[in-house]
């Protein structure tokens, strides 16, 4: 991505959102976003996407040997997860007392 512009997008750590493409797509399963990587357009979701690493014996880890993390998927891969309605949400965002506050285009509610 450009270094011009800082991308806006609607999903921050912590999010509940579904997967809607991909192996581990499932629309009815929330997940919470464990990071956002903005300059790359990418986020790393809890339990999608698991690779095995295979890591070396350091001070830390003295056993080495192999490890499953999450390893991060496109952000267009995901959609934002309204609980009222219990399916996916676009976002719309909207400025109140001076603040802007994303808003669930299904519900109608705050996002928090």
């Amino acid at each position: 991505m450009s270094n011009r512009f800082k991308p806006k997008y609607n999903i921050k750590k912590g999010d509940q959102v579904v997967i809607i493409a991909g192996d581990d797509k499932d629309l009815k399963k929330p997940r919470t976003v464990l990071e956002v990587i903005v300059d790359k357009g990418r986020v790393v979701v809890e339990g999608a996407n698991i690779i095995t690493k295979h890591t070396k014996p350091s001070a830390q880890n003295t056993k080495g040997g192999l490890v499953k993390r999450e390893a991060s998927i496109n952000l267009s891969n995901v959609m934002l997860w309204d609980a009222k309605t219990g399916s996916a949400t676009r976002v719309k965002r909207d400025r109140t007392d001076g603040k802007l506050v994303r808003i669930a285009k299904k519900s109608g509610e705050a996002i928090k």
